[in-house]
């Protein structure tokens, strides 16, 4: 059930000092002041500059801080034990919205959440429940659906690949999506393109049992590598970087990368080998709820990213656009515009 929770200056100011409130000027007698609008988002131990959701909800915060003159911090976690106490942080601050991006943070998110009826919350990249917790997710399988058919497409080897953090639904349906996408390639085009890193109907592959440590990721990409495979999709955070690392050194080797544009938030170095990405629109997602908070309407409804909204989607080809024939671009395209009409499911456990 969809529940609303409304938290108008009034309401939160009885339980706060500080309330995120519309940058118009306050009622008479209100004694709202721009200054008092706020919010906090506290990130998980992937950090502030992870090039993942960390990065995309905070850039989301900063356009709505700018969009509606709210003021926006984020609170930094380093490691497990600092998740707690930046919720806890991130409550006392006394604004009316807490973002926390990640699973990491689901059960801080759902116990403050429970002590603080008054204020509003979001989760990104997580379900939860809770009468004022709004979960942002995405259904990136549907994307990730386009990324495998062009994978599978643009081989050369007829291998390809892909890998994750950690076996958890967010990690996992992106793999499922690719998997789809390129059987999809197979049937279409009578091919035997083949996946490696992943097995769908056993949802279990590969995985480097963490989102940070570049040279796993490195590692197991060379490997994937010596055993044909000339596209990666890696799924694992700042882990992923180690995967471009050994395509530049390789050479012939194409990344594509997931939830921002690794074109354009990776190091120049990586810009050669980076196919396209599976985008999570997080930054509109954040804006909107902002929204929601200051006009009344925030509602603990998942926010689910598609294909139809715009939450999710893939990136330009950039540098790597030579290997797209025309061809394999209008297939890719009708797929998604079938996806959206509903005529094409792409499935998984995993999806929100």
């Amino acid at each position: 059930m969809t529940r609303r929770t409304r938290f108008g200056f009034g309401a939160v100011l009885a339980a706060a000092s500080i309330a995120l409130v519309a940058c118009a000027p306050a009622p008479a007698g209100d004694g709202a002041t721009q200054s008092e609008a706020c919010v906090r988002m506290v990130t998980n131990s992937g950090g502030l500059e992870d090039r993942s959701f960390n990065q995309s909800s905070w850039e989301g915060l900063q356009q709505a801080e700018s969009e509606y003159g709210i003021e926006a911090e984020a609170i930094v976690s380093t490691g497990e034990t600092d998740l707690a106490p930046n919720v806890q942080q991130a409550v006392d601050s006394g604004c009316g919205l807490v973002v926390t991006v990640g699973w990491e943070l689901a059960e801080s998110t759902t116990d403050q959440a429970a002590k603080n009826p008054d204020l509003a919350f979001a989760i990104v990249d997580e379900t939860v429940e809770g009468e004022n917790i709004k979960p942002v997710v995405f259904d990136t399988a549907q994307a990730a659906f386009l990324a495998g058919y062009l994978a599978a497409g643009v081989s050369k080897t007829g291998v390809v690949a892909t890998f994750g953090g950690g076996n958890q639904p967010p990690v996992t349906l992106f793999m499922d999506g690719f998997a789809d996408g390129v059987a999809k390639y197979n049937e279409v085009h009578g091919a035997t393109v083949r996946l490696l890193g992943w097995e769908k109907a056993a949802q279990d592959g590969a995985f480097t049992g963490d989102f940070e440590d570049i040279n796993k990721g490195k590692a197991l990409t060379e490997g994937f590598i010596d055993q044909g495979a000339d596209v990666i999709l890696p799924v694992a955070g700042q882990v992923g970087e180690g995967a471009a690392a050994a395509a530049v050194e390789r050479g012939g080797i194409s990344v594509i990368w997931v939830d921002s544009d690794g074109y354009e938030t990776l190091a120049a170095q990586y810009r050669p080998v980076i196919l396209t990405s599976v985008l999570k629109n997080t930054q509109d997602a954040m804006v909107q709820i902002v929204g929601e908070v200051l006009d009344d309407s925030f509602t603990n409804e998942p926010y689910v990213g598609t294909l139809e909204n715009g939450g999710v989607e893939i990136a330009p080809y950039h540098d790597l656009a030579p290997l797209v024939s025309a061809e394999l671009d209008a297939e890719i395209d009708g797929l998604r515009q079938q996806i959206i009409a509903g005529e094409l499911e792409i499935t998984s456990p995993s999806a929100p």
